[in-house]
Order: structure tokens, then sequence, then C-alpha cells
């Protein structure tokens, strides 16, 4: 089955004062229709880079420098900006981390909802708001006519996370991109915003690109994993081999650090160092300061995606898994 987006050998950089650097590193994934792909890292490996770039929402000094985005079989990454606004908001939403940031606070509900619907359709103010309340009632907002007339502020956070959805749904988009949808809200509200986008995409059959770093979210809401670091994506493959039998050490480390994986009195397992800076990544495999299991390979040769598991397409770009460092 073909997919409805496919992304190959994706480069982004930012050019900087004193040169450029490189904040995704030869990217290549796919969704399928109907698919939940999980984006997991930590801060500053480059998944809301990747996020943005699928819609051309990044801004100088950062640019598109290599490879290509094709959304259902169309190549868009040399998109204008005004081609991009049949595709943004349209076609493909998002869903940013910060709602407040995302609404505009001196705007109602309904104008900001019934603006984006006249930005991409061609309709009437009486069916803008037909649409509007629709939207909000498929996300669970009691008394969506109410809504309408009211402002940002006057919402909770978990109401506002809604709000943004039912926005990013006004088009019955094919690809929702949630980054870190759950940001600053409590676990119970986590837990119905991520069962609320479940429904979404098994009733609308929309595919969803989930970016975030906690494993235990992507574990319970998504059908496959992309694990990046420094950039690239160091392992992919169905959530259940991830979760299960991980490959990359990386990924071994953040399941390792979940909450649940201790044992009772033990302390939170943390993944020694840090994330390296965009303008300090180390030669060979961008993990291997902070690596248990490295070699001397690893210090030297960057190691390309090996296939773990051939059965379930379960690959991993660790010199362990192609077999060029002895376990």
């Amino acid at each position: 089955m073909e997919p409805i987006l496919d992304i190959q050998n994706l480069d982004v950089k930012f050019a900087l004062r004193t040169g450029e650097v490189t904040a995704i590193d030869n990217l290549s994934l796919s969704l399928a229709k109907g698919e939940r792909l999980g984006i997991v890292g930590e801060s500053g490996a480059g998944k809301s880079v990747m996020g943005f770039s699928i819609i051309k929402l990044i801004r100088k000094p950062g640019f598109i420098a290599g490879g290509t985005i094709r959304f259902r079989d169309t190549e868009i990454s040399a998109y204008s900006e005004e081609k991009m606004r049949d595709i943004r908001g349209n076609r493909i939403s998002m869903i940013f981390q910060d709602p407040m940031m995302a609404l505009n606070p001196v705007l109602t509900i309904g104008t900001q909802m019934t603006e984006a619907i006249h930005a991409h359709m061609d309709v009437s103010k009486e069916e803008a708001e037909r649409i509007a309340l629709e939207k909000l009632a498929r996300v669970h907002i009691p008394s969506p006519e109410k809504r309408l007339a009211q402002y940002p502020h006057e919402f909770s956070g978990g109401m506002r996370q809604r709000i943004i959805i039912a926005i990013s749904l006004l088009t019955d988009p094919d690809i929702i991109i949630a980054d870190e949808p759950t940001t600053a809200l409590d676990v119970t509200i986590q837990a119905e915003i991520m069962d609320l986008l479940i429904e979404l995409c098994d009733s609308d059959g929309m595919s969803l690109i989930l970016i975030t770093h906690d494993l235990g979210v992507v574990a319970e809401v998504t059908d496959r994993i992309a694990v990046m670091y420094a950039g690239r994506v160091i392992e992919t493959g169905p959530t259940q081999a991830i979760i299960n039998t991980p490959k990359h050490p990386y990924t071994q480390g953040l399941i390792k650090a979940l909450p649940e994986s201790r044992k009772p009195g033990e302390a939170l397992y943390q993944i020694p160092g840090m994330m390296p800076t965009l303008t300090d990544i180390p030669s060979g495999c961008a993990f291997n300061p902070r690596c248990p299991m490295k070699g001397e390979i690893c210090m030297t040769k960057r190691p390309e995606a090996a296939l773990a598991d051939e059965q379930t397409g379960h690959m991993a770009a660790c010199h362990l898994v192609s077999g060029d460092l002895a376990s």
C-alpha cells in the first residue's frame, strides 16, 4: 500500500554566523493511511523540527537542505508558501504544545474557528458556524453553542487542548501532527486527550504523528515508533517490538528510565550525560559518549540502519545490530 506521507533523506540545517549546523540528518520515514506513528526522544533530538519541516513551518535561519517530502504521491518540500496553504492546516493539521500560544487571547473561540474554516473552504458564515459546532461536539466539549462566544482564558488547560484538536479537525485532514499535545496537563487529562486522538483516528481514518519524549504515552497510542537522537532516526519498528525488544542502547535506556520499569524501592534510572548540541555532535555514533556498550568502532564510524527483525521491519542504527561490534 502506498504511504500517505513519505519522507526520504531529509536534511534540515540552520545557518549560523559560525557556519551551518544540521538539525535533521538524512531522515527517512513513511506513514500509512490511518496509521499512528510515535516520534520519541529527549529534548534536542529534532522531533519538533521534523514535524515543522513536514508542513514547512521552518523559518530562517532554518531551511530544508535536501531530501523529499511526498504527500499523497506529490512532492511538497519545494512548494511555495502559497501552495503550502492548501496543505498546511487543510490536509495536514498540527496540534502545538501550548494551546495558549496557539490561540489568540483577544478573539472568541468562534471567531478563530470560523476564520480557519473560511481560509480553506468557500462556505457561508452559517455553514462555518455549523462546522465549528460539530467539531467542538466531536471532541466532547459540553454546550458548544455557548463555548463559541467565550475567550481562551475562560477554559481550563484540558478544554483548551480539546479546542485546538477541534480546530485541527475543521477541514477533515488526512494527517494530524501532535507535538507534545499533553504538555503541562495532569495525568488524568493526558489520558483523556490520548483516548480522544485514538477515537478520532479510528472513526475518521486519519493518520497521526505523535511527537513526545514519553515512551509510556506512545506505547498506549501508536502502531509504530521511531526513536530519534541528535537529528537522526536511530530505531524504528512496531510499537510492541520497540517496547518489548529494544535493540539500540539509547532506546533500552529510555525504557529502563520509565517509572514502571523500576522495582519497589529502586532509584529511578537515568541515562548518563546529555543530548549533544547541534554544534558539537560526536564523531562516529552520536550516542557513544553515553553508551554503556560502545566499542572502538563506535567512536569513528557512524552506524547505518540495520534490520533487526525481517518479519516486523524492526531496524536500528547500531553497530551491535549490524554485527560490526561484537556483543
